[in-house]
């Protein structure tokens, strides 16, 4: 592969020279680090990631190609993506492409030879900022200027970018070698699906609990949602702040309490948000493979996958919902519940894609709450 020198600005000021990996061009948006060993291709995948460059800091990246089996959506969402070493003979029996083939056909802007570690201690010290790369500029004083010109997410509505733009239903189930992705045929429950950037490992999961599963685009409105009589609404993961996302506030305010419901990520936010919390930003965030959270109903600590910049302040929330799941790195809020308005949400990502399966019970728990629904 032949080198071309890629140059990392961030809004601080700080500069990086490297070796462009992808397409040329600029990639602009908020600079984060995800800790997670593997799962790159899910994350260049995840909508979530929309309006951001991704640092990862697992310091040898593409050793086992990419597939198109392991993607979360239609395409990649990330505006960039930054590594400290490629791997350049990658080995795996299901790899199809290399890491480089498939950055560059999406056109992603990558970079490698940054010194990672620098960066994410940058990152948590100085918090997730507004960064830049680009192949195309080497004036580093011309570029500083551009960084602090890129707008940010904070107050910025990323659901409605990614989003379904008409519903579809969902049939894939979760892979299981060696037959690989299996096609559910009998179902026992009817769900919709808000999708404000909805990971496809999530509908997996939700089908293989014999869910028939309607995604709809995040705008749909309640009216249509109970029209369509569900068992239970599921409120998905996506990208950014969910304080200007209130056409969905709206939405979920006047379905509580009249379905189940059962929230992700984005979706634990919006959910609080209906309830009349509040949210705040993260410093850096929480995005890897590899988060303790504590269930604090069982008092099992869970090895979570995570990936979120903003949080649920969980004192906004007193009276109105009783704290379920607390992250052990910082004690911040991982879940809550209502369980007489037969609803709960949780901040991480139970789906596992990336990332351990300790959480994956949470699915069957919204099957018991629509169960004990049915009761009332």
């Amino acid at each position: 592969m032949s080198s071309k020198t890629a140059y990392l600005v961030l809004e601080d000021g700080t500069s990086f020279e490297g070796t462009s990996i992808g397409t040329n061009g600029y990639a602009e948006g908020e600079i984060v680090f995800n800790t997670a060993m593997t799962g790159y291709q899910e994350i260049l995948t995840d909508p979530s990631y929309n309006g951001q460059i991704v640092t990862m800091t697992y310091p040898l990246i593409g050793n086992y190609g990419c597939n198109p089996e392991d993607v979360e959506s239609h395409r990649p969402w990330v505006e960039g993506f930054i590594i400290k070493e490629l791997a350049t003979l990658p080995c795996n029996w299901r790899k199809q492409e290399t890491l480089v083939d498939f950055l560059k056909k999406h056109k992603i802007v990558a970079i490698q030879d940054i010194d990672t570690r620098k960066l994410t201690k940058l990152i948590r010290t100085g918090g997730a900022q507004r960064a830049l790369i680009t192949t195309q500029n080497d004036d580093i004083t011309s570029l500083r200027k551009r960084v602090k010109k890129i707008p940010s997410i904070v107050g910025a509505d990323l659901a409605s970018e990614v989003t379904t733009a008409k519903p579809y239903r969902w049939r894939e189930g979760i892979y299981a070698w060696p037959k690989g992705y299996s096609t559910q045929k009998k179902f026992k429950y009817f769900v919709v699906a808000y999708d404000f950037g909805i990971k496809r490992n999530i509908l997996r999961n939700l089908v293989s609990h014999q869910v028939d599963t309607l995604v709809l685009p995040a705008q749909t409105s309640w009216e249509e949602v109970l029209k369509l009589k569900p068992d239970g609404v599921f409120l998905s993961n996506g990208p950014g702040d969910p304080a200007p996302i209130q056409y969905a506030v709206e939405n979920i305010k006047n379905l509580v309490g009249k379905i189940p419901i059962f929230g992700i990520c984005l979706g634990h936010q919006l959910l609080a948000l209906a309830l009349g919390g509040k949210t705040f930003k993260l410093k850096f965030g929480h995005r890897g493979a590899n988060h303790p959270v504590k269930n604090l109903e069982t008092g099992a600590i869970e090895i979570t996958s995570q990936n979120h910049g903003f949080a649920v302040d969980i004192d906004s929330l007193k009276g109105r919902a009783k704290l379920t799941h607390l992250n052990l790195n910082d004690l911040t809020a991982e879940g809550f519940s209502l369980k007489d308005k037969f609803l709960f949400s949780v901040q991480y990502h139970p789906e596992s894609s990336p990332g351990p399966r300790d959480s994956r019970y949470l699915f069957q728990d919204f099957i018991q709450i629509m169960e004990d629904f049915k009761r009332t």
